[in-house]
């Protein structure tokens, strides 16, 4: 029997629409396409506990902190010469406290505050081009090679004191070119991978100075097994080096080389409503990396 439309884009579609931090994400299903006009709504809550800091490019050693994260994101899958297209905004709220030696000098604060809201651009450029219900139905009963590329922008709207080292908002823009790739290895598994670089803009009152850093390199990979009822799950890996910083005209900080590694599960309740969780740890760690992280999204898809 054929399943509904609404059933397989569960199936293979959604991807992670949570405000994660920065250079650490963890977002199967990215760069799956959808029929022309698709939307998705997404509550997410997501708790991380360790050497987490709502900036993670701040070479911080030493930061403890317990952080709540609640975000909503809206998406829209639409056609654009001929290539199936998406738009992404995610807005992000942060609470819990934070710790850390810097220069000998014990330091804390307790935020609660709106962080930097997100805009991502993504479009398909060689298989899945835009489509109907019908051409998605034969996509998803023979999957091809799809290859893509997305433009994720940091916009600078959280809260921010230039006086203080932890803070809800980055105040700087920050963007992140990427290609990503889904490769079909057998029935129901899938192979996806992103490699991108965050570039920053300078920060023009980081404690009463300017601070540059240099590019992140970025990269994650999935493995993605569909099972039975639209449910899917994802092992989950990424890794991402760089990042080096400088302070007025101090000398350059050390540079993040980090990777971490986690498991993500979506589940349908029906044809318009599901939930995801996810988690992930540490698994290397050179510079504020050291952290668990759980979350929980509720979608609304039509």
């Amino acid at each position: 029997m054929r399943r509904p439309l609404k059933d397989v884009i569960f199936i293979l579609l959604i991807s992670i629409l949570a405000a994660q931090t920065k250079a650490q994400e963890l977002a199967p299903r990215a760069y799956w396409p959808a029929p022309t006009g698709t939307n998705v709504v997404v509550m997410s809550y997501q708790h991380s506990q360790g050497e987490v800091l709502v900036d993670a490019s701040v070479p911080i050693e030493g930061a403890e902190a317990t952080l709540d994260f609640l975000s909503l994101t809206y998406q829209r899958t639409f056609g654009l010469f001929d290539r199936t297209a998406s738009l992404q905004l995610n807005y992000p709220l942060v609470q819990g406290d934070a710790s850390a030696m810097v220069n000998g000098e014990f330091r804390e604060r307790s935020i609660s505050a709106s962080a930097d809201a997100r805009a991502r651009f993504a479009i398909n450029l060689l298989g899945a081009p835009s489509m109907d219900g019908k051409a998605f139905r034969e996509l998803v009963a023979d999957p091809e090679p799809i290859i893509g590329a997305s433009l994720l922008v940091s916009i600078p709207t959280g809260d921010y004191d230039g006086d203080r080292l932890f803070n809800a908002g980055t105040n700087r823009w920050a963007v992140k070119p990427a290609l990503g790739f889904i490769v079909p290895i057998s029935h129901g598994w899938l192979f996806e991978g992103e490699v991108g670089t965050w570039f920053y803009e300078d920060n023009d009152d980081y404690q009463g100075k300017t601070r540059t850093q240099k590019p992140v390199l970025s990269s994650e990979f999935h493995l993605v097994h569909v099972v039975k009822n639209g449910t899917w799950f994802s092992l989950d890996a990424n890794w991402y080096q760089g990042g080096a910083a400088t302070v007025g005209e101090g000398a350059e900080q050390a540079e993040l080389q980090n990777s971490r590694a986690g498991l993500t599960l979506l589940h349908p309740l029906n044809r318009h409503h599901a939930i995801r969780f996810a988690a992930s740890t540490a698994i290397e760690s050179k510079i504020a990396g050291d952290f668990d992280s759980v979350s929980v999204s509720y979608m609304y898809i039509w």
